[in-house]
């Protein structure tokens, strides 16, 4: 097991050499995380884990993958998405151009499973769809678009519960185990890299989701997040969270109200 102080040494390291913030990350998440890595490399000694972090960019990436949670899947919680469909876009849809920001986007299912809401809306065109993350190899998957065929038929039942009345096939060419998402849902989808922990906002969104991603933050860093979020939103913009998220408790939450039932809040000043 490795101790609570080796686990601060291994972030400043991590800090210090290549500009991965993780020191307000939840103590819990990451000691679980890291020490899961521990386990399966059969790390002799957690001196040998420091070396290998300390002097091979290469184990890095394995390193930010395990403690960044990339865990995701296409219409995730299909009445969140069912609620966006009935009641978020219609408002969307009345202005000229729309700006939405997927921060944490991970692989990419649910960038593209808000491209085929906007779609079906007939508002993909007049929308743009900022998609960031942390990690540069999980937002190169995204970008390309090509998923596990064997997550379709799950992907296909969260879609129609979602409200979703075409063919779910008729978005992907299929192609030995995976599919590739037709290029008109990406069209309108910019990839970057961005650091919710010490990156800045970038422009002014009419909905921005990030879903599953504060959970593993402590309360001082989701508070520093919602700040982010809420210099990021004009007024009477949506901000999207996960099932266990929400903006109750943080300094913004006197300016947002909750939308129905799902997490989905609006800001009102």
């Amino acid at each position: 097991m490795i101790e609570d102080e080796n686990i601060d040494i291994l972030v400043n390291d991590v800090f210090e050499l290549y500009g991965y913030d993780f020191t307000e990350y939840s103590k819990a998440s990451l000691k679980r995380r890291i020490s899961r890595l521990y386990t399966l490399d059969k790390f002799p000694s957690f001196a040998e884990l420091r070396y290998k972090i300390k002097n091979d960019p290469g184990y890095l990436k394995r390193f930010v993958e395990e403690i960044t949670v990339n865990v995701t899947e296409m219409f995730r919680d299909p009445s969140f998405y069912l609620a966006l469909r009935n009641e978020i876009l219609p408002k969307l849809g009345t202005y000229p151009y729309i700006r939405i920001w997927h921060a944490g986007c991970s692989t990419g299912e649910e960038v593209y499973s808000m491209a085929i809401l906007l779609k079906e809306a007939g508002l993909l065109s007049k929308s743009i769809i900022y998609a960031t993350d942390i990690n540069p190899d999980v937002l190169e998957k995204a970008r390309v678009g090509i998923f596990p065929i064997a997550n379709m038929k799950l992907y296909s039942e969260n879609y129609i519960a979602s409200g979703g009345r075409l063919d779910f096939s008729s978005y992907y060419s299929a192609n030995y185990d995976g599919v590739k998402f037709d290029e008109s849902l990406t069209k309108q989808m910019v990839f970057s890299a961005h650091n919710l922990v010490s990156d800045g906002s970038f422009n002014e969104f009419h909905l921005i989701v990030c879903r599953n991603v504060l959970i593993y933050f402590d309360k001082q860093l989701q508070d520093k997040v919602f700040q982010l979020f809420d210099k990021s939103m004009g007024k009477l913009a949506y901000l999207a969270l996960g099932s266990k998220e929400t903006v109750k408790f943080s300094s913004i939450h006197l300016h947002y109200k909750q939308v129905g039932k799902e997490k989905i809040w609006r800001k009102t000043e």
